[in-house]
């Protein structure tokens, strides 16, 4: 079997592995965050568990671009230094703004997260870096590149501005749950993660790139289960909650 065609098989159980994540998602909540629960063995403090979860995806994309032998042109170095500004921030910035008292987080959770994020890592660095042949400089100017790069950008800003929301309804030390409001909040209950969706939708359409989809989905298929499971969470929690908000679509969903 040949290296690309071993790469297309392993990418091909990623889009499988993504329809499977978000099927068991959308009867099951990952027990992190609000829905922390018993009964899913040891845990780490939360903050720990993030940077497991999330530094692999940051380290193993670097290593795919500074040891693959595929050409260095300036569109992969700007794929490269969008993710990692992306992962750095969530691996080793975003841990340590955390306002929860006491929260620990399931080590299978941190772990099932990590092996997720070796494994995108990998896919995505080792196509552009190692099999993609190069994006030539024209690409810059390519249509695609720049409706996904626009899309990542709006993204990462509303999810940023989301997550800032979400840290300031705490005094530092302060635990327990609020209602969000203002910005995105306005008219869905989990903006962050609907930036991130739109993130990697901008990724897959910048890289045009199966594995870029591959990501989109993955992402999707993580995040739109989760912003539903807390829309009703809040819903049920908070009787004052805005009723005509929606989980993570304006006016639709």
């Amino acid at each position: 079997m040949s290296e690309m065609g071993g790469f297309d098989y392993l990418v091909l159980l990623w889009f499988v592995m993504a329809g499977i994540t978000f099927t068991v998602l959308s009867f099951v909540a990952a027990p992190y965050g609000r829905h922390v629960r018993p009964g899913w063995g040891p845990t780490v403090d939360n903050n720990l568990g993030w940077v497991i979860m999330e530094a692999p995806a940051a380290l193993v994309f670097a290593a795919c671009f500074f040891l693959e032998s595929g050409p260095t042109t300036i569109p992969l170095v700007i794929f490269f230094l969008l993710w990692e500004v992306h992962y750095v921030h969530r691996a080793f910035i975003y841990p340590l703004t955390l306002r929860e008292v006491d929260r620990r987080m399931p080590l299978t959770v941190a772990g099932i997260g990590l092996l997720f994020n070796v494994g995108n890592g990998y896919i995505n660095g080792h196509y552009l870096f190692a099999l993609s042949g190069g994006y030539p400089l024209s690409w810059l100017r390519d249509p695609r590149f720049l409706v996904g790069l626009g899309l990542f950008v709006a993204g990462y800003l509303v999810n940023r501005r989301s997550d800032r929301t979400l840290r300031n309804l705490r005094r530092p030390g302060e635990g327990g749950y609020k209602i969000p409001r203002g910005g995105f909040f306005r008219w869905i209950s989990c903006p962050n993660y609907l930036g991130e969706i739109i993130e990697w939708m901008g990724w897959a359409v910048a890289t045009w790139s199966v594995t870029g989809l591959a990501f989109a989905v993955w992402t999707f298929a993580n995040l739109a289960p989760r912003a539903q499971a807390n829309h009703d969470w809040y819903r049920e929690t908070f009787a004052d909650y805005p009723p005509g908000r929606k989980a993570l679509v304006p006016k639709l969903w």
